[in-house]
Parts: C-alpha cells; sequence; structure tokens
C-alpha cells in the first residue's frame, strides 16, 4: 500500500510542473495538426488511387500487343 501511495504522490508532484500551453498556442497547435491530418489522409488517397490504376493499364497495355 505505501508503494501505491508514494506512486501517486510523485505523479501529483510531476503534474504540478507540467507547463500547460495557453489557448493562443494550443488552437495553433490543433490547427496544425489538423491541417497535416487532412494533407496526408489526400496524400494516401491519391497515392491507392493510383496504385489501384497500375492492374488496369498493365492489363490495357497488354492488350494492346
Amino acid at each position: 500500500m505505501k508503494k501505491i501511495k508514494s506512486f501517486f504522490k510523485g505523479v501529483s508532484k510531476e503534474a504540478k510542473m507540467v507547463r500547460w500551453p495557453d489557448g493562443k498556442t494550443l488552437v495553433k497547435y490543433s490547427c496544425v495538426t489538423i491541417v497535416l491530418l487532412v494533407f496526408f489522409g489526400l496524400f494516401f488517397t491519391g497515392l491507392d488511387g493510383i496504385f489501384s490504376l497500375i492492374p488496369r493499364l498493365i492489363s490495357w497495355i497488354g492488350g494492346l500487343f
């Protein structure tokens, strides 16, 4: 029981030392995160679309000969 008490005392002490961002910084970082998520989502969707076209392109080229 003493170890558990000591653990939570340590957690409380560390939590008091955390420097939380102000509202302006929080909004800025949140916007950057959302923009990057949308960018990479579209990027990987585009790559998936390109890779799904490769088998069709290969069969189309094969049909030419």
